[in-house]
């Protein structure tokens, strides 16, 4: 079963009313953690498996889903023994794996300190704890698999604050994070990666978008999946507030299915 890596161990500080009492993965569109509508997009191409690298404020997450169930569940509870009985449990059928790996790790430490937990386990993905897509996970897993290279990104084709992507017959030719000026394809994240990438990996202080990415690049070892669709990530309030809309309007692009 592939396993999917959700990095949520990030300040938010461009979210800072939300993330000073929640990790940024918490923060609510239409009721529900942006981290649970990720987790559904993945859900609907059948990857319920998940690694979740949790920092700043991990134990909201951790206490998030040791009460999901209930949550979700009539219960009938024998105090006397502490048994609990679920009625009408609605769960999703999910393997969620906990894994605090610091509160200061960068994303590429972050990956680095799952190795554990993937290393043996093959192709896996990974994306952020922060944004909502339409793209087609299972074409993009396809696609990795047709090339044969260590990693895939999935380019999209909003603002250019984003990490720059320049491409050539769908190989990356040059990544930049976040140049100062330029339009085109940037990293929309929703990576597909093989094990070997942790060896691009040094410690706690690496960013997996900076030294790793750019050494894949240059070894003609990143991928890129066009994604020209909907994506969007949540960095600020005015983003947070764009997807509520979007989730009250009924019309929700990243829960359509593919």
């Amino acid at each position: 079963m592939i396993k999917t890596v959700i990095l949520c161990g990030g300040l938010g500080t461009r979210l800072a009313e939300e993330t000073q009492v929640k990790p940024k993965p918490m923060v609510e569109v239409g009721g529900r953690p942006i981290l649970w509508h990720i987790m559904k997009l993945y859900e609907q191409h059948n990857f319920c498996d998940f690694t979740l690298a949790l920092g700043y404020k991990g134990e909201a997450i951790k206490d998030y889903f040791l009460n999901y169930h209930a949550r979700l569940s009539d219960l009938t509870v024998h105090l006397k023994n502490g048994q609990v009985d679920y009625s009408n449990p609605t769960a999703e059928d999910w393997r969620v794996s906990l894994i605090d790996t610091g509160a200061n790790t960068l994303t590429g430490g972050r990956l680095l300190r799952l190795k554990p937990y993937l290393d043996s386990s093959g192709t896996f993905m990974l994306t952020y704890g922060d944004g909502v897509s339409d793209v087609d996970l299972t074409a993009l897993l396809n696609f990795h698999r047709s090339h044969g290279k260590l990693a895939t990104v999935t380019a999209v084709r909003p603002s250019a604050r984003f990490g720059g992507l320049r491409l050539g017959e769908g190989r990356v030719i040059d990544f930049k994070e976040k140049p100062q000026s330029g339009e085109g394809w940037i990293n929309g994240g929703f990576f597909v990666f093989e094990p070997a990438v942790f060896e691009y990996l040094e410690n706690d202080n690496t960013i997996l978008e900076q030294s790793p990415l750019e050494q894949l690049t240059h070894d003609k070892q990143l991928m890129a999946f066009e994604h020209p669709g909907y994506w969007q990530c949540m960095d600020t309030i005015r983003d947070r507030d764009a997807l509520q809309t979007i989730w009250e309007s009924g019309d929700i692009p990243w829960l359509k299915g593919n």
